[in-house]
């Protein structure tokens, strides 16, 4: 993500000087990132792909693979734990393995702790040399698509998605679909037998409707006298005119001026408009949410061409291209340039570039979904008052002639076709019906089941044996699915397994047990996808023994996570004097006797499951002589690292674009001008007898002009107090110290946390430096 020092981050500013305004109202984004473990940025992602590389061959004998078989690096990135990914695609014998990929998961320390597989089977024993000579592979490959012509000739690959690996051919031929959507079928051959084993579409397609931006804001530049439809900082992205034609690239869209499209859909500018920005909504969603740095993860645009053939009623991603095409519609006068198509066809190529899922049977399905999913977040994220963000796919095309959209998140079955659960003929389904049972699935994890009215949309979702699903959010939900999609599917992940993955992203974002986690399975098992995961009893995290001093105040917050509903906390044999909180589970009072106790702290569930911590609590007369000490790691963050902070991906910063208060490095929280949350904690153990003082140099920069409201927040808590707070009200030239009391912690283990939280638009930058816990007698 880039931050910005006085800029609104819409649309308008992150365009270039020529970004304009055609027809309607400028658009804000605004849906909040989640919190989330942070991938690295795109230095640390080629540090990852290197490191990948160069682990590949010992990776391959470490996974028992055989002496013919390579492993080459597909996509890399680490955690902000410094958990590893690696996804890579197989040779053998220097052929392609179609379904051999995988995604080894390492620790930080670079131990491999699981593999995800599209494929256990062994290659062992597979040959290369065919007995099916290559001609009679392209003709068996022509024969299986009536009126198709070779698009791509046949080459030798290993089959192995299906678990029965052989000698493959894989032929591309080309055709039209009945609605004039070009086709590019994969057609994979026995090389011994020159029987069909599998086909799959390397066209993937959607449906939508355009000239329904409005009034908005698209990135151009100047060359030369001339404005072109071309957006520098969204990777060179643009937009051109097939002017009804069905091949090229296009005509890009230039003109003198710097108004474009009229709303009509008579101006052929217009849809061009719809589409440019369609791209740019998704290319921000993508970026300012999960930090991908375009649909590849590469910093390259993808293009759009509009107006595609004639009365053409669809639109289509094609990766061979690497971008968007768009037809116009029923008598060309409806041009299919709605903004969740734009998201829609994009996020095809976001899992092209990651888990690549095969685009036949449920995992064509989940394909299909996974764009649906997309391009509904896009929709809530660009929040634009002429398309209403909604869980409805193309409701503004009226393609069945009624007013219906094309499909429905809540109740996939209110289409006709799409499947509301999982049975085990699903996979015979289209890809776009076969979706259904993971568009009700995200529905349900994003707002739950049963009835209610959202954006004045109403929707009733039904689940499997009336299975109460509770929501969690579509941020979240759209989190896991990401997380899903680039850490654990593989090309053959199907339903079954797409349940696995989403609980492994639960847990990394949210940890085993989480209300998310359960809410996961739940919904999962509303769509007949396994069973209801019954939630686990409380957890309760041990805080250290504890010694404090007679007559000492005592400020002690006890953590605790899992289990169902609100936790009920108890403690016994706490010193005289101090009581926890039966709500917060936090220890509080002043001890007034000298001992030691051993403290058993209890936390129940509304389901009567507890769990439960024991430590000593020493009380002492006397704290003896403390030695003056500063207690913080990396204070003034010069290591250009977190440790032994913790904190969310970017904040630990050198750029000049915030100066520090001393040295070079500084902790930078928000600045991004969207909605955003970041944070810096450290734990010390402040020594008994001791007093103890916080304080830190704060800059606070912002581009809010508000005299009176607090938009953006940064939070200063200790062991979940809130001993500090501030916002863009504070704002100020430069660095000013704070401090704060922290002596009543003495004999405590202490978590210094700043947070800052972000609105949708408007900077504001939290820059912290120089922090320091001194003790003194």
């Amino acid at each position: 993500m880039s931050r910005h020092t006085h800029v609104r981050t819409s649309l308008a500013a992150l365009a270039a000087t020529t970004a304009l305004l055609v027809t309607g109202f400028p658009v804000v984004a605004a849906q909040a990132a989640p919190s989330a473990p942070s991938p690295v940025a795109p230095a640390g992602q080629a540090a990852a792909l290197a490191a990948a590389g160069q682990q590949s061959a010992a990776l391959a004998q470490t996974l028992g693979l055989g002496s013919q078989e390579k492993l080459v690096v597909k996509d890399a990135f680490r955690d902000a734990d410094g958990s590893q990914h690696f996804r890579y695609e197989r040779t053998y014998g220097g052929l392609p393995v179609l379904g051999g990929d995988m995604v080894v998961h390492q620790t930080s320390a670079g131990t491999v702790k699981s593999v995800d597989r599209a494929s256990e089977a062994s290659l062992n024993g597979v040959g290369t040399t065919p007995a099916l000579a290559a001609p009679k592979a392209q003709a068996t490959a022509l024969a299986a698509e009536a009126g198709s012509s070779l698009q791509t000739a046949p080459r030798l690959v290993v089959w192995a998605a299906d678990g029965s690996p052989r000698l493959a051919w894989e032929t591309v031929v080309s055709s039209t679909e009945a609605d004039g959507t070009p086709s590019k079928l994969h057609v994979v051959t026995d090389a011994s037998t020159g029987t069909v084993i599998h086909k799959f579409e390397g066209v993937q397609t959607g449906t939508g409707q355009g000239v329904f931006v409005g009034n908005v804001t698209i990135g151009t530049t100047l060359s030369g006298s001339t404005y072109q439809m071309k957006d520098n900082t969204r990777g060179g992205m643009y937009t051109t005119n097939l002017n009804n034609g069905t091949s090229g690239a296009g005509t890009l869209f230039t003109k003198s001026t710097d108004t474009w499209g009229n709303g009509q859909a008579s101006n052929k500018e217009s849809a061009a408009v719809d589409a440019h920005f369609g791209v740019s909504a998704t290319w921000d969603y993508y970026k300012n949410t999960f930090g991908r740095n375009g649909i590849r993860n590469d910093g390259v645009g993808a293009y759009s061409r509009v107006h595609y053939g004639q009365n053409y009623v669809n639109a289509f991603w094609d990766d061979s291209c690497f971008c968007m095409t768009y037809g116009d519609g029923s008598g060309n006068n409806a041009p299919l340039t709605e903004l969740d198509v734009a998201g829609h066809e994009m996020s095809h190529g976001v899992t092209a570039a990651t888990a690549n899922l095969n685009y036949s049977g449920e995992s064509g399905g989940l394909n299909e979904a996974t764009s649906d999913i997309f391009g509904t977040m896009v929709e809530f994220y660009a929040n634009i008052p002429s398309d209403n963000p909604d869980y409805l796919i193309g409701e503004l095309i009226n393609i069945n002639g009624d007013g219906t959209p094309l499909r429905y998140m809540d109740k996939p079955s209110k289409d006709g076709a799409s499947a509301d659960s999982w049975s085990s003929t699903v996979g015979n389904k289209d890809v776009h019906y076969s979706s259904g049972v993971a568009n009700h699935f995200f529905y349900l994890l994003s707002e739950g089941s049963g009835a209610k009215v959202i954006n004045g949309v109403s929707y009733n979702s039904p689940t499997l044996n009336n299975i109460t699903v509770t929501g969690i959010g579509r941020d979240k939900a759209a989190a896991v699915w990401y997380r899903a999609l680039t850490t654990y599917m593989t090309s053959t992940t199907n339903y079954a397994a797409a349940r696995t993955a989403t609980l492994n992203a639960a847990t990394d974002l949210y940890g085993a047990g989480s209300a998310e986690y359960t809410a996961v399975a739940t919904a999962w098992a509303a769509v007949n996808v396994g069973t209801v995961t019954p939630p686990s009893s409380p957890v309760v995290t041990n805080p250290g023994n504890q010694v404090t001093l007679v007559n000492s105040a005592v400020n002690l917050q006890i953590s605790a996570s899992g289990g169902t509903g609100a936790l009920t906390y108890t403690a016994t044999g706490l010193p005289a004097g101090l009581s926890i909180n039966a709500s917060t589970g936090k220890i509080t009072g002043t001890v007034t006797t000298a001992g030691t106790s051993n403290v058993t702290v209890t936390a129940k569930d509304t389901a009567n499951k507890t769990g439960t911590t024991s430590f000593t609590w020493t009380v002492n007369t006397t704290g003896g002589t403390c030695t003056p000490a500063q207690l913080l790691g990396n204070a003034g963050f010069e290591t250009g690292t977190a440790a032994p902070w913790t904190v969310t991906s970017g904040v630990v910063d050198n750029s000049a674009s915030q100066a520090s208060h001393t040295g070079s490095w500084k902790a930078w929280l928000n600045g991004y001008g969207s909605a955003h949350t970041d944070s810096a904690a450290q734990t010390v153990t402040i020594p008994v007898g001791c007093k103890a003082t916080l304080s830190y140099w704060l800059h606070i920069d912002t581009a809010e002009t508000t005299t009176t409201t607090a938009y953006d927040k940064l939070t200063v808590t200790v062991n979940g107090t809130t001993v500090a707070s501030y916002s863009n009200l504070n704002k100020a030239t430069g660095y000013v110290q704070k401090t704060v009391d922290l002596s009543s912690y003495a004999g405590q283990s202490v978590t210094v946390k700043f947070n800052g939280v972000e609105d949708s638009s408007l900077q504001t930058s939290f820059v912290i430096d120089d922090t320091a816990i001194n003790t003194s007698n």
